[in-house]
């Protein structure tokens, strides 16, 4: 089939009022918008200004309404806990509604801020719903993030009431949230008046008296009393969340998301970009704490009328690296979404794709790849074992939902590996030298998004307009700043390189640290990799390389060294001769997948560093110590 993308993304262009109008009808509106765009509100300006409408409603009271009360909604599957439960759409909105009640009998109401501290329990969907349902807004901090960092946000969005749980479940171990809750709550100037607390049975905590309620008491009181909460009409631009992202001064940006635009862009997105209908499976194996659990677990499946699946899990060890397939072929799953290094930790674990041919996966028929850049060989990989489409695609919390997409729904296009593909409408893409000026076709330089944003795009940080214009506006008037360095070739595909601060200048050359991380995933038995630049007195900055092997490897760790050297140099050339290859166990990743290289780089460059807030597990920053002392780098 011929895709439809181009004619699609020129009607944009010709008239983007008009585009978005026509998006908008796939919403309920209370009011619906007889403007589409201000140009004079807000930082930039306000997307549907004069329309009023209810995110939960369209989510979930319409999907009621409109005969799905019997489909399913969401699928819980935790292999950690070894339990599953399926909601319909009618059993969440019971679920929902009866928290809504508990959640406003802690007078929680309209532009109130309730922060949602949880594990991957239904629960924590149930929570974000009822804020939407309430007119609060939601601000969902990862579970388990430690006490100073949950203060953090506490004082940023004081909030009226915290929603969480006695602890969270990892492979092998018990995280006691409640300990961090009430750390952190003495530690913040702004106090809680408030917490609703999900007792777990493999782990319960203790209450305080007159502060905590009872999640399952307080919720089953409200279903037996029969209590009905109606969603409050709110305007478009009306904030629906904020969701906390590091700064780098250390005080967290808080991203703000709209209530309008949001479901706009989300709506659309489902079925011209992921070509999902509504009713379908669809699995985004991601975290609620994190953007892609607020767009595509939550938020845009529902939007859609699509059965969304919350997997309390892991790629590989929860049992094993089948875990994903199992998932796939036991809910009749047609599209995943989920991180490169979820892929690249499968193929480590099993290099020939041995647990594939276990299970039936002949409804599955897309993956997508985003969070991080994917490698070429990690796709070819996977589209060689799954024997379906791999759709790298690229966004950021800031977004909400992808910038550019091969859009499977408008038909797909022809995959360049490297790339995730073309601009998606809302997003006139460009790439400027340090000075601003557009760079010619094919050349690095600094990826930007000419203003206005689209729907779904933050219109500003929470109280902090000035810093969202210097954080993403100032330096380059009249566009957004991405922050990531990359390129667009002659026929219109986006390749990110890496972010800006990734690449490197090796006496004088500009290098991309992706472009070598690229060659380095070819070798056949390397799992996963990272290159970063150190310090050099002669050339300014040289690279090193970080290697995780595959299992079983062919070739001992001294070889895969010296054979990765000669493929960067005969590859990119003697400008990029690397200072060291390391091969180590794992490599540092948040919570979320990204590798840490930020933190790796000051360590071998012998900085001053903190241990980051999102950190996986603190013991691998010892290993790579260890390993790069061995290599003679760093202290």
């Amino acid at each position: 089939m011929a895709s439809r993308y181009q004619a699609v993304y020129e009607s944009w262009q010709r008239d983007p009022e008009g585009f978005w109008a026509a998006a908008a009808a796939a919403i309920d509106w209370f009011s619906p918008p007889d403007r589409i765009f201000d140009a004079e509100a807000g930082v930039y300006g306000q997307w549907f200004p004069d329309a009023t409408c209810n995110t939960c409603y369209n989510a979930v009271d319409r999907h009621v309404a409109g005969g799905r009360a019997d489909q399913a909604a969401l699928i819980y599957d935790s292999p950690i806990t070894g339990r599953k439960k399926t909601f319909t759409y009618g059993e969440l909105k019971t679920e929902v509604e009866a928290l809504a009640a508990v959640i406003a009998d802690q007078g929680v109401g309209k532009g109130d801020r309730v922060i949602i501290y949880m594990p991957m329990v239904p629960e924590a969907v149930f929570a974000m719903l009822a804020c939407a349902r309430l007119g609060a807004v939601h601000s969902v901090v990862f579970g388990g993030f430690a006490a100073k960092e949950l203060a953090t946000r506490i004082e940023d969005s004081k909030p009226r009431l915290i929603v969480s749980a006695s602890c969270g479940i990892e492979p092998g171990r018990i995280v006691a949230y409640k300990p961090l809750l009430d750390g952190a709550i003495a530690m913040a100037r702004h106090k809680v008046e408030r917490c609703i607390v999900l007792q777990r049975s493999e782990r319960g905590c203790e209450l305080v008296e007159g502060r905590d309620v009872d999640f399952a008491d307080a919720v089953a009181a409200a279903k037996a009393a029969g209590r009905t909460v109606p969603c409050v009409e709110l305007a478009a631009t009306d904030p629906l969340y904020v969701l906390y992202t590091s700064g780098t001064t250390g005080q967290p940006k808080g991203v703000v998301r709209d209530n309008g635009g949001h479901m706009v862009m989300l709506e659309w997105s489902m079925g011209h970009e992921y070509g999902i209908e509504p009713g379908e499976v669809f699995w985004a194996a991601s975290d609620v704490g994190w953007v892609v659990g607020h767009s595509y677990i939550v938020y845009a499946p529902l939007l859609h009328g699509c059965t969304t699946v919350l997997f309390e899990g892991k790629p590989v060890g929860t049992p094993d690296a089948g875990t994903f397939w199992r998932v796939i072929a036991e809910h009749g799953v047609v599209a995943l979404f989920t991180a490169p290094t979820a892929f690249r930790a499968i193929k480590g674990q099993d290099p020939k794709g041995e647990h594939v041919s276990k299970y039936d996966l002949s409804r599955f028929r897309t993956l997508f790849l985003a969070g991080e850049r994917a490698d070429p060989e990690t796709i070819k990989w996977a589209e060689q074992k799954l024997g379906v489409p791999v759709i790298d695609h690229w966004w950021q919390t800031e977004t909400g939902a992808p910038i550019s997409n091969n859009p499977v729904g408008l038909g797909q296009l022809p995959v360049k590996y490297g790339s995730p593909a073309v601009p998606m409408p809302g997003y006139d893409m460009r790439v400027l030298d340090d000075a601003g000026h557009e760079v010619e076709t094919g050349t690095l330089g600094n990826v930007v998004v000419k203003l206005p944003l689209p729907p779904g795009c933050l219109p500003t940080l929470w109280n902090a307009d000035d810093r969202f214009r210097s954080a993403y506006l100032d330096e380059f008037p009249g566009y957004y700043k991405t922050a990531d360095a990359g390129y667009i070739d002659e026929d219109g595909y986006l390749f990110i390189m890496a972010r800006t601060d990734d690449i490197i200048n090796v006496a004088g050359h500009r290098l991309s640290t992706g472009g070598m991380e690229e060659v380095v995933a070819e070798h056949p038995d390397v799992a996963e990799c990272a290159v970063i630049g150190i310090a050099d007195a002669m050339k300014g900055q040289v690279p090193c390389g970080f290697v995780v092997l595959n299992a079983g490897a062919a070739r001992g760790a001294g070889d895969v060294e010296s054979e990765v050297v000669s493929l960067v140099r005969d590859r990119i050339g003697p400008v990029a001769a690397f200072k060291s290859v390391v091969v180590v166990k794992r490599l540092p990743k948040t919570r979320s997948g990204k590798i840490l290289r930020g933190t790796m780089q000051k360590i071998a460059d012998r900085q001053a560093w903190a241990m980051p807030a999102t950190i996986d597990d603190p013991a691998i920053l010892d290993e790579i110590t260890a390993a790069l002392n061995e290599h003679g780098i760093g202290v």
